[in-house]
């Protein structure tokens, strides 16, 4: 599309691009694929926009459910992005999941789409308890590269950039960026799509700050381990997720200004743009 003049934006993936961090279930969730449309209305009134994200997916769940409606909604730009919920999972493979994503990449790429995904920051200097799971990211994020290039899918390259493991682009349990973190992360990717206006400001860092004494930070840790990784595997062993019974909060292509109809099963972000 010339000019960054994108008709239909349709958002495919999971809790971050559904927005968590962003907002809350009560107001309503942001989240860098809102923030994104509006930067595309910005340069398009007549914009429409989906989000067909869902909390908890991994990327074989994001390929069978989303794709499909995807594909009907007939966008010219549609972001995938997916993945993460793969890599913390004990039978975690690289292979698996990014072929579940290459068959998300060709389908759409094949009626003409500009599709856009994400590379992913080291979570080990996210989180340090996950560091064991960072030698998987490394790999996924190789392979995301490889199956982009394939299939000519533009790669907004987060995990390059130290300003992304900077923690305060991420919200207090470390698996979802802050409001500030979405920002940057919708202006990676309109940077990576060359939307007019569009510049790499998103990758300078933020200003120092002092760094937390090693007792504060082994107490920090101890305190996210507490509040968010147990709950997190009490849910696994339980064989639950964050996304049971949800939908997506924005299935129909719509103007920016129209919120969609809410549920009990899903929460909407009421934009003014």
């Amino acid at each position: 599309m010339n000019n960054g003049e994108y008709l239909r934006y349709v958002a495919l993936g999971d809790s971050q691009t559904e927005g968590l961090g962003d907002g809350d279930d009560t107001v309503g969730l942001r989240g860098w694929a809102d923030r994104l449309a509006e930067h595309l209305a910005a340069v398009n009134p007549s914009l429409k926009y989906a989000n067909l994200a869902v909390r908890g997916r991994v990327a074989g769940q994001v390929r069978a459910e989303q794709l499909g409606t995807a594909l009907a909604l007939r966008p010219d730009l549609a972001t995938v992005v997916a993945g993460v919920n793969d890599l913390l999972r004990p039978r975690f493979n690289a292979a698996e999941v990014a072929g579940h994503l290459e068959e998300v990449f060709t389908a759409l790429t094949d009626t003409g789409t500009h599709v856009v995904t994400l590379t992913f920051p080291d979570v080990g200097k996210i989180a340090p308890l996950a560091r064991p799971v960072r030698s998987r990211v490394f790999d996924l994020n190789a392979r995301i590269r490889a199956a982009a290039a394939r299939h000519g899918v533009t790669v907004a390259e987060t995990a390059g950039h130290a300003v992304t493991t900077d923690p305060r682009l991420w919200s207090a349990d470390r698996l979802h960026a802050s409001p500030l973190g979405h920002e940057r992360i919708a202006a990676a990717v309109a940077h990576a799509i060359h939307l007019p206006g569009s510049d790499d400001t998103w990758t300078l860092p933020l200003p120092p700050q002092t760094a937390p004494a090693g007792w504060q930070a082994a107490a920090a840790e101890l305190r996210w381990a507490a509040a968010f990784l147990g709950p997190w595997l009490a849910r696994r062993l339980r064989g639950q997720s964050s996304g049971d019974g949800r939908t997506a909060k924005r299935p129909e292509l719509l103007p920016l200004s129209t919120t969609p109809d809410s549920d009990s099963s899903a929460t909407v972000w009421r934009s003014t743009s």
